[in-house]
């Protein structure tokens, strides 16, 4: 009673299909696509941030 059976993911997946199009579905999926690789971009770019502040402090240090 708690799984679907195949029937009920077919249903759904036709209705998934009519509500969005069949070219709506690969551009939502690119969207998310472009929005995940944006996110790895952002962390990258903390990460170097961090780094280069880390080399200025130690260099800073050095000075005193």
């Amino acid at each position: 009673m708690g799984s679907f059976s195949m029937w009920h993911w077919l249903i759904v997946l036709v209705i998934v299909l009519l509500l969005f199009g069949r070219g709506k579905i690969p551009e939502l999926m690119g969207d998310v696509a472009k929005g995940i690789k944006s996110f790895k971009q952002g962390m990258a770019d903390e990460d170097k941030t961090e780094q280069s502040a880390k080399t200025v402090d130690h260099k800073a240090e050095d000075n005193k």
